[in-house]
């Protein structure tokens, strides 16, 4: 049976790219559906996606009223999509950077067993194209965090390029997370780990950005340093008293 997939974008300012990565994807996976999650932008960008989902049926808009963030956007966009019944929500981002054409890869993960498929940069097969040092430098920086912080296995934990099946949403309690950046994927990432799901990386291709400005900057990096220390010392805080717990227990 074909699962019901929503590819949600969040989109500030991206006149140029939408249009360009909903053609790209509409013509890769047709059957799939696309919700535009737009942050009321400036530009335009909203109306431009209302006039896409007028010309194609599998093409939806939600506006919110103003730039809140990447995970709230993806959360809105989850939220929207579960209460439609989709089987699978895929992150991806506006200005091709993921490339629509390598979804299948990650959908034929899900239809394997995966709980969370992640598009990665750093396994076998997985690279970059025309990406700044420093994008490079602080990508994989954030990644060597992560893994030392949480002790986690998984190679590309902040990359965007994700589906996730709706039961897997369901159980990462959406309503508690508060990460506003890019954090947002380490966050998901972790919770889907520590919960025991299944997840899968499968190797894509990121290519840079033509057009539109990056949305990084250091309040994010500091948000991601911050919560994932957090994280990492309040996990191994808990396994401590488990420890303590159970040596008291046997004396």
């Amino acid at each position: 049976m074909e699962l019901k997939t929503l590819t949600v974008i969040p989109t500030y300012n991206e006149l140029e790219a939408l249009p360009v990565v909903i053609e790209r994807l509409r013509a890769a996976q047709p059957e799939v559906h696309v919700l535009v999650v737009d942050d009321n932008s400036p530009d335009g960008t909203g109306e431009l996606a209302d006039r896409l989902s007028h010309e194609d049926e599998k093409i939806h808009v939600l506006h919110r009223k103003g730039k809140g963030g990447l995970g709230a956007a993806y959360i809105a966009g989850f939220t929207w999509g579960m209460e439609r019944d989709y089987d699978v929500l895929v992150e991806m981002d506006a200005d091709c950077s993921h490339q629509p054409e390598q979804l299948g890869r990650l959908l034929e993960a899900v239809e394997r067993g995966a709980d969370l498929a992640i598009g990665s940069r750093y396994v076998p097969g997985g690279k970059t194209v025309n990406w700044p040092w420093h994008r490079q430098f602080l990508s994989r920086g954030a990644n060597f965090y992560a893994q030392t912080m949480l002790g986690t296995d998984v190679r590309d934990i902040t990359a965007g390029y994700r589906a996730f099946r709706r039961g897997t949403l369901e159980r990462l309690d959406l309503e508690t997370i508060d990460s506003v950046g890019y954090c947002f994927q380490i966050d998901l990432g972790w919770r889907a780990e520590l919960a025991g799901l299944t997840i899968t990386e499968v190797p894509i291709t990121f290519v840079e950005r033509e057009v539109g400005d990056s949305k990084m900057d250091s309040g994010v990096i500091l948000e991601s340093m911050t919560k994932v220390a957090r994280w990492g010392l309040g996990a191994r805080a808990k396994t401590l008293c488990n420890k303590l717990r159970a040596v008291r227990a046997t004396a």
